[in-house]
């Protein structure tokens, strides 16, 4: 059997051994990176400009929340990307409300970051901790399955909460961690947007044990209708900085005593077995490519560096075993019947009811007609 070729971007590192979306040009630059590029001189801004534009939205966040409890609502999971966030906030005085959800999967680091930083900034904190045994059997029943993205459950019930909280106190800012300078690559293949409930639940009704009746989720519908309707503003503070990784990770550890916990969203347990295990096992998918990869664009490394990094062993075998056991332990299997589930063929989410293509564009015409109408 012929072996497939690999083609590696020349400028990046990211390659299409896992990924149909990916494409190339005849310099052997590829679509990803060629896109961020051009996106940078509009998004990023890591300069005076910035400094500007961040101050501009600051003074707008307060003066639009005056009379309020909280000028702005944002999740914190103990990651460097909440977490440099909420330092900002709190360095430019916004009364934030700090919400984290608490899956049963944080790590230890993360757990004592989060404490230190509320601590330190004096935010407000809300924690939701979804209904143990659905949480974890929908968590199941998304491993068999075989999709991708098992994190779905967690991001949606994270920001069904949040709107909630925001509906609840009038808070119009959302606070995003989502940023240029380490996530401006990420790959489209092998992945599928968090708030697709249609897939959610299909994938439940399937292989799942449990109704859904304790966990609330977000549509894609409600959540656009509140974009374009105005109700819920999200904002990106991240980009109007100089965010460099290493330095960041310096700021917070004199700020409040900030512990590393080892490369990017590994944080929480559950996601990194999903992204050191579960992504490169069953559907070939090292995430780290993206990461990487966007912070060469960013200029926080060169390719060189990159492939280096990307060289070393994905994940250390003993802490990957105690991970599994513990995930294992959380959904009430056995370690052998674990490891079959990671054993059986891979599936897309598209191999089971998906929300129609044109859920975006319906959510769209009905805010038009509400505004309207108001």
């Amino acid at each position: 059997m012929k072996t497939k070729e690999i083609h590696v971007c020349k400028r990046c590192i990211m390659d299409d051994s896992s990924d149909s979306t990916i494409s190339f040009d005849s310099s052997g630059y590829c679509n990803y990176c060629t896109e961020a590029l051009e996106r940078k001189k509009s998004v990023y801004f890591p300069n005076e400009e910035g400094k500007v534009r961040l101050e501009k939205i600051i003074n707008e966040i307060k003066s639009r929340s005056a009379g309020k409890k909280y000028d702005c609502i944002m999740g914190i999971s103990g990651g460097l990307d909440s977490s440099y966030l909420a330092y900002i906030g709190w360095k430019y005085g916004l009364r934030v409300l700090a919400i984290h959800i608490d899956d049963g999967y944080d790590t230890e680091i993360s757990k004592e970051n989060v404490k230190k930083l509320i601590e330190k900034t004096g935010f407000d904190y809300k924690v939701i901790t979804p209904d143990a045994k659905q949480f974890n059997a929908l968590t199941l029943a998304f491993m068999k399955a075989g999709v991708p993205n098992l994190a779905m459950p967690q991001d949606d019930v994270l920001f069904a909460f949040l709107y909630d909280q925001m509906k609840e106190n009038k808070i119009e800012f959302f606070l995003s961690g989502e940023n240029f300078a380490l996530e401006c690559i990420l790959q489209r293949g092998n992945s599928h947007r968090y708030t697709d409930v249609v897939n959610i639940k299909d994938i439940n009704k399937r292989f799942g044990t449990e109704k859904l009746d304790k966990l609330k989720f977000l549509s894609t519908r409600e959540k656009l209708q509140d974009k374009y309707l105005g109700r819920i503003k999200t904002v990106r503070l991240l980009n109007l900085v100089d965010y460099n990784r290493d330095r960041a990770f310096a700021e917070l550890k004199e700020f409040c005593g900030f512990e590393y916990y080892g490369r990017k969203h590994l944080e929480n347990i559950l996601t990194g077995f999903i992204q050191l295990y579960w992504f490169p096992k069953k559907f070939n998918f090292d995430k780290r490519k993206s990461h990487l990869s966007s912070m060469i664009i960013s200029d926080q490394m060169t390719r060189e560096e990159a492939l280096k990094e990307l060289s070393e062993p994905i994940y250390d075998e003993k802490q990957m075993n105690e991970w599994i056991d513990y995930i294992a332990n959380q959904l009430g299997i056995t370690r052998e019947e674990f490891d079959d589930i990671c054993n059986q063929p891979a599936h897309q989410h598209e191999e089971y009811q998906v929300e129609d293509d044109m859920v975006g564009y319906k959510a769209l015409q009905l805010a038009m007609k509400v505004k309207v109408r108001k």
